[in-house]
């Protein structure tokens, strides 16, 4: 489940990346990018009870 967490934090950034370098779809890619770091942050905070 981590992986896949991580898979998709991943694959949500550069689509964050793509679209603020195209500027086409504004605010969308912003909330992506927040997704992203959630998906990051309890990829982090689940690893570490597991530890």
């Amino acid at each position: 489940m981590g992986n896949l967490l991580y898979i998709v934090a991943v694959i949500l950034v550069i689509g964050w990346l793509v679209g603020f370098i195209g500027y086409s779809a504004g605010g969308l890619i912003h909330v992506l990018l927040v997704i992203a770091v959630i998906a990051i942050l309890l990829q982090i905070i689940q690893g570490r009870k597991a530890v």
